[in-house]
């Protein structure tokens, strides 16, 4: 199984860096290692950590059923809006690790907003894209049609985790859900009233409609 916890799922989003950030290794990560090997599973969850340059690092961590990390991706995309730049530091790539026949690729909130990113990580053979995130209630609609379009156009499974419940300043619906490479939602988002979501991915790729294989790549005069 693949266990999937939203962004900062330990404090929730915020910028307070000393609430927030724990060391790799922290009391959050030993937590996650720890259930991870004594239920045999894979967990995937969002931490954040603070970087020698005294700024955060909003990241994605998995370990294994070993208790091994297996990843470790940093947001590629602070969220502009908020200030997060001026507490996190961007990411520097994109991070993949094996789970269950998938190559999966780990993204942390905004990124959702940006598909050059999720194509970069298709190009390296990512077929199953996941979202950590506490992304509000006023934009779900936007969460929503970007994870089916994540999956559409790079025909690849989606899969996004996002916080429940509030905060002083935002509301946060939840609606966690798993997309198909056709834009089918297999497991359909749940509410803030629900107690939580449990969801499966099986299959490959469908190759059926490759459009990937019609790409072209447009370069532009000034």
């Amino acid at each position: 199984s693949l266990v999937l916890l939203p962004e900062m799922f330990a404090s929730g989003f915020t910028m307070n860096l000393d609430a927030a950030c724990e060391e790799p290794g922290g009391a959050a990560e030993r937590l996650l290692s720890d259930a991870a090997r004594r239920r045999g599973i894979t967990i995937l969850a969002g931490v954040a950590t603070r970087g020698p340059d005294g700024r955060g690092r909003n990241e994605a961590v998995a370990f294994g059923p070993d208790g091994a990390e297996s990843v470790r991706f940093s947001k590629l995309h602070p969220f502009t809006f908020s200030g997060e730049p001026e507490r996190f530091a961007p990411g520097d790539g994109i991070r993949t690790f094996a789970w269950a026949g998938f190559t999966v690729a780990p993204f942390v909130c905004y990124d959702l907003r940006f598909p050059e990113s999720f194509r970069a990580a298709v190009r390296r053979g990512a077929d199953l894209l996941v979202v950590l995130a506490n992304w509000p209630a006023e934009r779900s609609e936007h969460w929503l049609t970007l994870l089916r379009a994540r999956a559409i156009e790079n025909q690849a499974y989606v899969a996004g985790v996002n916080r429940c419940g509030a905060s002083p300043h935002h509301a946060y619906p939840g609606r966690s859900l798993i997309v198909d490479p056709r834009g089918v939602v297999l497991e359909p988002g749940v509410t803030a009233a629900s107690s939580g979501v449990a969801g499966w991915v099986s299959g490959v790729r469908d190759p059926g409609f490759p459009v990937r294989g019609h790409e072209h790549h447009v370069v532009e005069h000034r």
